[in-house]
């Protein structure tokens, strides 16, 4: 398989139990989701998502190259985790005297320290105890929202949430009709994530141009909201719960467009972390 093709198949195997990776239940870490825990530099993208199934409490990964570096070693019998990376290609195409560089999708394997032995006790922190309360996660969910530089207008009332692409509006309905703040701010991120795809801003495809329901661009931007507003959430700090139901149907469907076009979670994935960057305005990010 290629690494599109495996990295659709880590995903469907989630589906499979029942969970979407991008709408599942997270928070980071002293403000981080998953980390290298050699180079301390947190993982994006995809990556995020394929690392948060990890069924362990540390959100710390490393290979086991440095594993072993460390001092360690992978227990035997352990199952490592895809991680996806853009390799540089230097060419010379026939007839010309140039370098040519293009970038090669390709992926290792990491696993996290819980499944290591002799790792140093500085590999192996102690967790943070989560603080009770939303005050905090409130606070730095409006401190996202209103630091979006190039911000649509975002408006309250009804009862439907959407992104007007024609206005560049966001309609919301009002905060008290929503079960909970995070329910709130995880729907606000999803519409704020479409709004990143204006002609104004970053131009893609399935907010300029005329798309239909159940077309392959219209399940690339629901993808790519999905993905935004879970990478904000947890930015935020909050439970990305709200985004969208993973009823029975709502699964199977994704599984029958990731199975149809593999290359969908990527493409989506880096769309999504472009479309983070640009709202916090932090660059242009990449996978």
């Amino acid at each position: 398989m290629n690494v599109n093709e495996v990295i659709t198949a880590r995903i469907l195997e989630e589906i499979a139990k029942g969970t979407l990776p991008w709408n599942k239940p997270w928070k980071s870490v002293n403000g981080e989701g998953p980390t290298n825990a050699i180079s301390g530099k947190p993982y994006q993208g995809l990556n995020v998502f394929l690392l948060n199934c990890a069924p362990y409490a540390r959100p710390y990964f490393l290979t086991y190259k440095q594993a072993a570096g460390a001092g360690g070693t992978v227990r035997k019998g352990e199952k490592g985790y895809p991680v996806i990376f853009w390799k540089p290609n230097e060419y010379i195409k026939a007839g010309e005297s140039e370098t040519t560089i293009s970038f090669l999708l390709r992926y290792y394997t990491v696993f996290n320290v819980s499944q290591c032995e002799g790792l140093p006790v500085d590999l192996l922190p102690v967790l943070p105890v989560a603080e009770s309360g939303t005050h905090g996660e409130v606070a730095e969910a409006e401190a996202i929202v209103s630091g979006y530089q190039t911000a649509p207008v975002i408006q309250h009332g009804g009862g439907g949430a959407y992104y007007r692409p024609s206005h560049d509006v966001v309609q919301m309905p009002n905060k008290a009709d929503f079960e909970s703040l995070p329910h709130y701010y995880s729907t606000l991120f999803h519409e704020l994530t479409h709004s990143t795809g204006h002609s104004s801003r970053l131009k893609r495809a399935g907010i300029t141009d005329l798309v239909h329901f159940g077309s392959t661009n219209y399940s690339k931007e629901e993808l790519i909201a999905e993905m935004g507003a879970a990478f904000l959430c947890g930015h935020a700090n909050i439970s990305n719960a709200a985004v969208l139901a993973s009823s029975a149907s709502y699964l199977d469907g994704w599984s029958k467009r990731l199975k149809a076009d593999p290359m969908l979670l990527v493409q989506a994935a880096s769309a999504a972390t472009k479309a983070v960057h640009h709202i916090m305005g932090t660059g242009k990010g990449a996978v």
